[in-house]
């Protein structure tokens, strides 16, 4: 067999030893974790443990706010970023893998020499076609490991991009909400204005008539500064809201429009979690911590490898000839092998210090990891706790606008035929403000509560796949 044919069976055949003497598998740490959830069982004992889709928004059953997070999902810069990383993170584990495989390098020269002679210049004419390779025997796993260590955060880049979007589209869920919210709001409050100076107007002609003080007035007169002093501050957070979305949506602001809509027109999702134990494996943020605790094990081994030797092959082939027309015949073909071992005796510590700082990282991200998945726990009963009492404060605060609406109602009769002065009068009018305003920002907790879940239940996304390695372990 030729030499060349020999080194490449060879290198094939040396290729199963590599990455297996150092190479041991990731294990995940086990996760204290609860049995149930204690705040869907408070809320709705009989609830069954159900996922939320992928698009959980369209629950809402606004169509408004389907389109806002569609547009989001295109042009947010944020979703855009972490797309980049993504490629970044793929274009480095193909850097990291190259070094797994041979390097074979082509190259091609032509000289002409002249040197002097005693009795006349020496010309000599020299060209040369070569094939160069190299490769790095992997036998310590060195390399595998930096290529798995790559892979690892090539997922992680991937798991973090849809935390991003799920981030993001709960924003867009939430500011819009929060904008159709201080719409109503600013509605009831011109509403509100309107009435208390319509009342104003009635209770000066009485003040004329000589039935009602200059007190009563005065009273009126401060209701209705109150009332004029509410409108720019929710004109001031519509403003900002509008601004927000704007860059959630990737628009200037100027472009952005929403329409104003009820809060109480949008759907309440039935919303449940789903089994705790699953739970870890539909958080993205979790997975991203999980797999950069196994990028940091891969650091660690290859680590470890940098101590031992480094075995190396070369290979060369080609022709050289003094004369281009012989260039490429059997007499000009030329060949060598080779091999190479390197072995580090003294660093100054910079191994040690490599190995220790690896080690230390894992640990970092070891209780990163710990603290991602207690959170995850613990955000979603946070969210069923406050789904669940923001369902009874905005049912509570219904019934408390119904009442003081009544009120109202029936001391303008009373007003009107003497029965009672005006400061009763007052009093109900104001009651009846703040219990509507109180009643659209109880509208606005739940709805946000819900949105609250859903992210902290993962969204729906669950785990599709994996960056698969170029080469796997022995």
């Amino acid at each position: 067999m030729k030499p060349w044919p020999r080194f490449a069976l060879l290198t094939a055949s040396l290729l199963p030893l590599s990455a297996c003497a150092l190479w041991t598998d990731f294990k995940l740490p086990q996760a204290e974790m609860p049995k149930d959830w204690k705040g869907q069982e408070a809320a709705k004992p009989d609830a069954k443990s159900v996922w939320p889709d992928v698009e959980w928004w369209k629950a809402f059953h606004s169509d408004a706010l389907t389109a806002q997070i569609e547009q989001a999902s295109k042009e947010n810069f944020d979703i855009k970023a972490a797309v980049a990383r993504v490629r970044e993170a793929d274009a480095q584990l193909r850097i990291n893998g190259a070094a797994l495989l041979p390097s074979i390098n082509a190259s091609g020269a032509a000289s002409r020499d002249r040197s002097a002679g005693t009795t006349r210049a020496h010309v000599a004419n020299s060209y040369n076609a070569k094939l160069n390779a190299s490769y790095e025997l992997d036998f310590w796993g060195k390399n595998y490991a930096a290529e798995e260590s790559a892979r690892q955060l090539a997922q992680a880049s991937r798991y973090d991009q849809e935390t991003v979007a799920l981030t993001a589209s709960s924003s867009v869920a939430d500011n819009y909400f929060d904008i159709l919210a201080t719409q109503e709001r600013l509605q009831v409050a011109r509403d509100n204005l309107k009435s208390v100076e319509e009342l104003l107007d009635a209770i000066r002609k009485r003040f004329a008539a000589g039935i009602v003080t200059a007190l009563d007035v005065a009273q009126e007169e401060n209701l209705v500064a109150t009332q004029k002093a509410a409108i720019p501050p929710l004109e001031l957070h519509l403003q900002q809201d509008m601004d927000a979305q704007g860059i959630l949506l990737g628009k200037l602001p100027e472009n952005v429009y929403i329409k104003a809509a009820k809060l109480s027109d949008i759907a309440i999702p039935e919303i449940t979690a789903g089994i705790p134990s699953e739970l870890l494996q539909r958080r993205p943020d979790v997975q991203n911590a999980e797999a950069q605790l196994a990028s940091a094990h891969a650091d660690i081994i290859n680590a470890r490898a940098q101590f031992f030797p480094s075995i190396g092959l070369t290979a060369q082939g080609g022709y050289e000839s003094a004369a281009l027309a012989q260039l490429f015949k059997p007499e000009s073909l030329l060949w060598s092998l080779g091999s190479s071992l390197a072995q580090p005796i003294f660093e100054g510590g910079q191994l040690s210090g490599q190995l220790e700082l690896r080690k230390a990282r894992y640990d970092e991200l070891l209780q990163d990891y710990r603290k991602s998945a207690l959170s995850a726990f613990s955000d979603v009963e946070d969210a069923l706790a406050s789904l669940r009492h923001n369902d009874e404060e905005e049912k509570a605060q219904a019934a408390t606008v119904d009442t003081a609406r009544k009120a109202y109602a029936l001391t303008q009769q009373q007003f009107t035929g003497g029965v009672v002065d005006i400061t009763t009068v007052l009093n109900t009018q104001r009651a009846l403000f703040s219990a509507q305003d109180a009643l659209v920002q109880a509208r606005l907790a739940h709805l946000q509560a819900i949105v609250g879940l859903y992210k902290a239940l993962g969204g729906g996304w669950k785990i599709e796949g994996t960056v698969a390695p170029s080469v796997l372990p022995g």
